[in-house]
């Protein structure tokens, strides 16, 4: 009995220590794994930028003021790329964000050299950070432009009358909160969003102005909230040439003296967590079960975080917003 019990005990060791190895090599593939997928993947959260490269960085959906996105391109400022393309599909956003993007592109431009290139879309807030660049190349299809500002505001006061709801309020002054939406827009508040409309809308024309070098002739022609096609824009001065990415590496090698037959490689700025694939179904599945079809088609478009993000934007927009089509 005693020599069957030594042999369970020393089984018992055995089976312990297999398990610990075990575990212990699986968390070592695991780590290896993810060490492979982080060099594999170029500028992964924004960190990495592979030397003798040229970094792709994609600009997408809203814009917003971002923290995160202009640490992550002050690191691109320092890396080994020899040269940055952007990609832009963007219909724009808030004044601020874009505004905030367009300098740190510029500072980015002032140490390497860069060229934008328009995917679909660059309206609004997303053609100022197009301008941000010498030189602009899109699709003969892609939309640009859309030149102004806007401020939205929701108005429920009819509604609130309905359901026999009343906000109250104290305020030091008549124009402090105005407009709220509890209330009709007093024309003195109406007056003050103009201002600071109109004084936005004269920063956005300065800056295309000066940044293609346009007359205010030429200005007039493409600063009415309009957008314009890839084949129109070039010769309204809003793009510099048509083409694609491999029309963006041949310009950078004639024209910047960027080495011939580097690799385009994607520099990532922090993908967001709400806009993974699966999240993106499940949201859309579960929206088009409970009949919300035209929310679920946005959050299929533009993913889940861009259209939560569309929703719940406040303050001055440069962004372009056709109206919903079923």
């Amino acid at each position: 009995m005693s020599l069957d019990s030594d042999i369970i005990v020393d089984r018992r060791r055995i089976r312990r220590k297999l398990t610990f190895w075990r575990v212990m090599a699986a968390l070592i593939a695991i780590a290896a794994i993810a060490g492979f997928a982080l060099i594999a993947t170029p500028g992964a959260r924004g960190t990495f930028a592979s030397a003798g490269s040229i970094a792709r960085v994609q600009i997408d959906g809203l814009i917003r003021s971002d923290s995160d996105r202009t640490q992550a391109l002050e690191r691109l400022e320092n890396s080994q790329a020899a040269a940055v393309i952007i990609h832009i599909n963007s219909p724009g956003g808030t004044t601020a964000g874009s505004e905030q993007l367009y300098d740190s592109l510029v500072r980015l431009k002032a140490k390497k050299p860069l060229v934008v290139v328009v995917e679909g879309l660059a309206a609004s807030g997303g053609y100022i950070t197009a301008i941000a660049s010498d030189h602009i190349i899109a699709q003969q299809s892609s939309l640009v432009g859309s030149i102004g500002v806007l401020f939205q505001f929701p108005n429920v006061t009819e509604l609130l009358k309905t359901v026999g709801v009343k906000v109250e309020e104290v305020k030091s002054s008549p124009l402090k909160a105005a407009p709220n939406g509890f209330e009709p827009t007093s024309p003195e508040a109406r007056a003050a969003l103009d201002a600071l409309v109109k004084d936005s809308y004269a920063w956005f024309k300065g800056l295309v102005k000066e940044r293609r070098g346009m007359d205010d002739t030429q200005l007039e022609k493409v600063a009415d909230g309009r957008v314009f096609t890839g084949r129109q824009a070039i010769d309204l001065k809003l793009i510099d040439q048509l083409g694609d990415e491999k029309t963006a590496v041949t310009w950078l090698v004639e024209q910047k003296g960027v080495k011939k037959g580097l690799t385009v490689r994607d520099y990532k700025l922090q993908p967001r967590f709400g806009d993974l694939p699966f999240l993106k179904t499940a949201a859309v599945v579960t929206l088009e079960a409970l009949g919300l079809g035209s929310i679920a088609h946005q959050i299929g478009q533009t993913g889940v975080t861009q259209a939560v993000d569309r929703l719940g934007m406040d303050g001055m927009l440069a962004l372009w917003q056709p109206a919903a089509s079923n």
